[in-house]
């Protein structure tokens, strides 16, 4: 809700698993007008919408109408309008066909909202993996697009894991949960940011090398990367101009290639 107050007219698309498909948030952000997509019970309590309220009549008004089969039962329904939709990256195993069958219905239960969704039922034709249920806040939505969208997680997913085997990062340990809460999304972010510098590099800073004997190593590491862009920051401020407006002969100081390396590629 605080993206959406900083960017009122972008279009916002949440993704989330399970723990997220609850009708209390999904209820709150389709207020927000952002889109959320998460999995679906196979056996929710999906409805028809609620038919036109006649003039004249008393009484609360309906919310929901007649009750529509669960996703299970249309899953297991022979006369099903199963779709073949070839969906690239699929799960980190590349491109792969899968049969989707979407549709359009009021999700509802006895006090809490009652939320629009558009469903989506996904299965293997080879059964390589489970059937599944998703549901989007947008009925508009292409089926196929709110797939691909969900299978965008599993890259976040493998980040997360990747950075900690990877780059060590682990569990912090300050004292306040605050600090806790932001160090972890302040190094990741440092990280992509030196990554992203350093691929605009010349190819020769870039692809310079601190080996050692016991270490050989056949491509540059983040260590690497990191030096590089130290490298180029300190050379973009000993040329940098003087902040004096009248003219000014300014002493050129050339960082000795020692010193330069070994400042480079301190902790």
């Amino acid at each position: 809700m605080q993206a959406r107050r900083w960017l009122p007219g972008r279009d916002l698309v949440l993704v989330g698993d399970s723990g997220f498909s609850a009708l209390l948030f999904l209820d709150a952000m389709r207020r927000a007008r952002i889109t959320a997509i998460t999995r679906l019970r196979l056996d929710a309590a999906l409805y028809q919408p609620a038919p036109p309220r006649r003039p004249g009549t008393i009484g609360r008004p309906r919310t929901k109408g007649a009750r529509l089969p669960t996703l299970a039962a249309t899953l297991a329904a022979k006369d099903t309008p199963w779709h073949a939709v070839v969906m690239p990256g699929w799960y980190g195993a590349g491109t792969r066909t899968i049969e989707i069958v979407s549709g359009t219905a009021v999700w509802r239960h006895g006090g809490l909202p009652v939320v629009p969704i558009r469903w989506v039922l996904i299965r293997d034709p080879a059964n390589r993996v489970p059937p599944q249920a998703l549901l989007c806040t947008d009925l508009t939505r292409e089926p196929a697009q709110i797939v691909s969208w969900f299978v965008q997680r599993w890259s976040v997913e493998v980040t997360f894991q990747e950075v900690r085997r990877h780059l060590g990062v682990a569990t912090q340990r300050q004292w306040s949960d605050m600090a806790i809460a932001r160090t972890t999304p302040c190094l990741l972010a440092l990280f992509s940011i030196v990554t992203l510098l350093a691929t605009r590099l010349p190819a020769r800073q870039r692809r310079r090398l601190a080996v050692a004997a016991w270490y050989p190593k056949p491509r540059p590491t983040f260590a690497d990367a990191l030096a590089a862009v130290r490298g180029a920051f300190w050379r973009e401020r000993a040329l940098a101009t003087s902040p004096r407006r009248r003219a000014r002969t300014k002493p050129r100081f050339d960082l000795p290639a020692p010193w330069a390396y070994a400042l480079c590629y301190a902790a």
